[in-house]
């Protein structure tokens, strides 16, 4: 699946965090100036930086763009819905990153619409390292998928899902996901410094550690983490006998089970 974004149009509802690491990567991939639209009231430095690097502007032209993302706050859809209705027609797809927002939510207040995608980004997203799930309604034409592909996949990689029931999943995972990850840093941080270690050195050492096994993930993407973790784990040895402990019956594997599926009963009541 692959579009380029040289020829399209794509209006940006709502540049924060989110939709400004996305911004910055559709103009490393060559997203035409004259043929994008910006509409944020209230420009970072670092957005009005991009813009003046890229000769984006913040006069949004009312029009007919192949794409309209939707990046505002799921509290702002309202809003951001009015603001996207002079860009949106008939052969538009929009693209919703409105976490718990479901594409009912989005058609009913953009009917002039019916290609549409709820997707699903996390913060690393904002380096061009996240993981996004995504899905596409029915009327969503494969040059529009492209199309909406491309776009997520400026901020990291996109993996689409069978039905929109699955977002709530994705949402549990890898949403949420970092979350997860920063909070185990921590629990090592504080296992380290009741193994006696200054909370200092203890907070360096779990974070490089974090840090290096992600980034041995992300380049052996070929080996599973189950490999992975052989490696390192010599019979009999130090590491054994903590995994010992983690992967017992009452272990690390149910908690995250408990938690994922906690997670993702919450993204079900708040999509509907």
């Amino acid at each position: 699946m692959s579009a380029s974004l040289k020829d399209a149009s794509v209006a940006l509802i709502g540049a924060g965090n989110m939709g400004l690491a996305m911004l910055e990567g559709w103009a490393a991939q060559g997203l035409s100036a004259d043929r994008a639209a910006i509409v944020e009231p209230n420009p970072s430095d670092r957005l009005l930086a991009l813009c003046a690097a890229h000769g984006f502007s913040l006069s949004a032209q009312p029009g007919l763009y192949d794409a309209v993302v939707l990046a505002i706050k799921p509290q702002m859809l309202e809003a951001g819905a009015e603001a996207a209705a002079p860009f949106v027609g008939p052969g538009s797809v929009v693209v919703s990153i409105l976490a718990g927002k479901r594409i009912a939510d989005i058609a009913a207040r953009l009917p002039a619409v019916t290609s549409i995608v709820r997707a699903m980004p996390n913060t690393p997203a904002a380096i061009g390292r996240g993981m996004t799930g995504a899905f596409a309604s029915e009327a969503t034409s494969e040059s529009q998928r492209a199309l909406a592909h491309a776009l997520l996949a400026a901020a990291g990689q996109v993996e689409w899902v069978e039905s929109e029931a699955l977002i709530d999943a994705v949402t549990a995972l890898s949403g949420s996901g970092p979350a997860y990850v920063f909070y185990l840093v921590e629990a090592l941080v504080a296992a380290g410094v009741e193994a006696g270690l200054a909370p200092e050195l203890a907070g360096r050492l779990a974070r490089a550690t974090i840090e290096g096994a992600g980034e041995l993930l992300h380049r052996q993407p070929d080996l599973s983490a189950e490999t992975l973790r052989q490696r390192v784990t010599s019979p009999g040895g130090t590491t054994a006998a903590a995994l010992s402990v983690l992967m017992a019956e009452d272990g690390l594997a149910p908690l995250m089970t408990k938690a994922v599926a906690a997670a993702k009963k919450r993204a079900g009541e708040l999509s509907g």
